[in-house]
């Protein structure tokens, strides 16, 4: 399955943290980092008083479910130092699926296309870099119509 991550980092040594997030995901098994954005620093979405961010996108190419591949990025953040006290606050990293091939998935705990994928400018602006005819799967839109749409 090709699956595109979106990652972030706003505390300590940022490049370095980003970097370690994805030789961990190459490292998992049945799974193949194949491509990287440019890094690029963001402002903070959400909750705004904080470091400004690194941001990447990444795509892979696993044979992990999604929520096997939701609970290796969780445990890639865990060990990486991530603590979860604040709703889109400062963090060591954050991965969030992207999204999992062309399917849509609603669970409690994973909604896949990630449901603020499409207002991020953070997400979108690495996705094109790497792929910009990718399509959402609900909004039948690329990533690169819907960067343009903020706009």
């Amino acid at each position: 399955m090709i699956v595109y991550l979106s990652l972030g980092s706003n505390l300590g040594e940022r490049d370095a943290n980003l970097k370690h997030a994805l030789r961990m995901l190459d490292e998992l098994p049945d799974t193949l980092l194949q491509n990287v954005s440019s890094i690029l620093e963001t402002e903070p979405w959400g909750y705004t008083r904080q470091p400004q961010f690194l941001n990447c996108a990444a795509r892979i190419e696993t044979t992990l479910s999604c929520n096997d591949l939701l609970a290796a990025c969780q445990s890639i953040e865990k060990e990486l130092g991530r603590e979860r006290d604040i709703h889109w606050g400062p963090r060591v990293i954050d991965i969030d699926i992207v999204f999992y091939g062309d399917r849509v998935i609603q669970e409690e705990h994973l909604k896949v296309p990630h449901i603020h994928a499409h207002e991020r400018r953070f997400v979108l602006e690495p996705l094109v870099e790497i792929d910009p005819d990718l399509l959402h799967p609900i909004l039948k839109m690329t990533v690169a119509e819907l960067l343009r749409r903020l706009d």
